[in-house]
């Protein structure tokens, strides 16, 4: 058998190879930063889903607060207030739960009135939104807001020409409120 004897010459290969594999590294960066982009904003969308959805509930439950008061309508302290209302001989529930807010990091700047009672909320968030149309009738005035903090759930827009429920072809759920 004969033996290779190294002819001194460096082989081109190696560079060859190295740029390839400096080629396919630079498209699976591009390719994992697009698909990280398009993560963001599909999660952004969900939580502004969910905003909507809450601050409904929300304002629904400050509604139904101030609607049942006994002797003069009022609405309440406190948030806590609308998940047990005290005032009657057996507490009632305005809200199944106190949700965060899922834009602004869980807390909510509350709306008082002249009485310091909350009369809405919105989020603290001051980023601009996604969803600038198409939404609910109800919180038609959202459109074209520069922040979340401008989506104000106030209990006398909680439901449409003073019905007991959500408008007329409107779902209490997260899905209904797709941008």
């Amino acid at each position: 058998m004969a033996a290779s004897i190294p002819s001194g010459k460096p082989s081109n290969e190696g560079g060859f190879t190295y740029l390839g594999v400096l080629f396919l590294i630079m498209l699976m960066g591009m390719g994992l930063a697009t698909a990280g982009e398009l993560w963001s904003t599909l999660s952004r969308r969900d939580r502004e889903r969910q905003l909507l959805w809450v601050g409904t509930q929300y304002a629904q439950a400050l509604r139904s607060y101030y609607r049942s008061s006994p002797g003069l309508a009022q609405y309440p302290k406190e948030l806590v207030d609308l998940l047990q209302d005290e005032r009657f001989p057996s507490p009632k529930h305005h809200i199944r739960q106190l949700y965060p807010d899922p834009i602004g990091g869980g807390e909510w700047s509350l709306m008082r009135g002249f009485d310091g009672r909350i009369t809405g909320l919105n989020s603290a968030s001051t980023d601009t939104p996604l969803k600038q149309a198409d939404f609910p009738s109800q919180w038609s005035d959202f459109a074209g807001m520069a922040s979340y903090k401008d989506w104000q759930f106030v209990a006398e827009k909680a439901f449409l020409e003073g019905t007991s429920g959500p408008a007329k072809g409107q779902s209490q759920s997260p899905e209904a409120l797709q941008p």
